[in-house]
């Protein structure tokens, strides 16, 4: 079963926090590093790249 998280491409601070479990003050501080791959800003606005936010967690957890 297919949830709306499953088929976004772009999360905003609290889906990202809904689909890793984390607090929103650690999502923002992940969010504000644009070298981690996943972020995209539109306008003021952050967002994970879902795609690119599972790849960087799975080499979080192999490294």
């Amino acid at each position: 079963m297919k949830t709306e998280l499953d088929t976004r491409a772009l999360l905003n601070v609290k889906e990202m926090c809904e689909y890793l479990g984390i607090g929103q003050t650690k999502a923002r501080e992940l969010l504000s590093n644009p070298a981690n791959g996943f972020t995209v800003r539109i306008g003021n606005r952050l967002y994970a790249h879902k795609g690119r936010l599972d790849h960087w967690l799975l080499n979080q957890i192999l490294s």
